[in-house]
Order: structure tokens, then sequence, then C-alpha cells
């Protein structure tokens, strides 16, 4: 599967921004999807994760109550609906897809795979 991140820019801190990331193959409905980030200088961090029917999630506690994760397998679309932004949001985010024989629950990059190009958020103060 192929994913394409969009929706970043330049924001200021308290505001929101919606991310969403489409993939390239009907089949995106198998997957459940996760939402990483990565800011500079800093080892790739989980966000959050949806399953493939769009009925359980999981977050990091950084983001927890602030973000939303949400998915329409009808247009192929993963979304992140981010609130309150934060000036340590500032990263690269990327959205992924779980690895079949993974956890649901795991936070580690190395459970994911197929990531795709990413968005970049920045969150001034």
């Amino acid at each position: 599967v192929q994913l394409q991140a969009c929706g970043g820019g330049l924001v200021q801190a308290g505001v929101s921004l919606r991310l969403s990331c489409a993939a390239s193959e009907r089949t995106f409905s198998n997957y459940a999807l996760g939402w990483f980030r990565q800011a500079p200088g800093k080892e790739r961090e989980f966000v959050a994760a949806i399953s493939w029917s769009g009925a359980r999630n999981y977050y990091a506690d950084s983001v927890k109550g602030r973000f939303a994760i949400s998915r329409d397998n009808a247009k192929n679309t993963v979304f992140l609906q981010m609130n309150s932004l934060k000036p340590e949001d500032t990263a690269v985010y990327y959205c992924t897809t779980l690895l079949a024989t993974r956890s649901w629950g795991t936070q580690q990059p190395q459970d994911f795979g197929s990531w795709g190009r990413g968005t970049l958020v920045t969150v001034s103060s």
C-alpha cells in the first residue's frame, strides 16, 4: 500500500489542524493504520492507530484528548484531527499500516510498514 500524507502547515499554538492520508489501493480497508511523527533530531514517535473498521483506536499519552484518528474506507483515507496544538507537536507526520503479524496496541515503529511520504507540521508559540 502506498500512502501519501497531506494537510500540514505552519500554525500558531492552540489552533487545530487536520491531516489526511490517502492510500493507493482498494485493499486499504484490510489494514489497521497508524500515525507517527518525527521531530528534528528525534526518533520517530507513535501518535495514534485505528483498526481496519474504525471501531477501535489508541493514542500516545502525549496527544490523548487532543488528537483524534478516523478513517473513511470508501475514500481510502485516514485522518488525524489535531486540536490545541503545542510547539512540541512540531514534526513531520507519517501515516503507516500496522503489520498483520503485530499486536494491537503496539507503539513500536518496527511493527508498522508501508511508510508514506510525511507532511510537516510546525507549531509556533
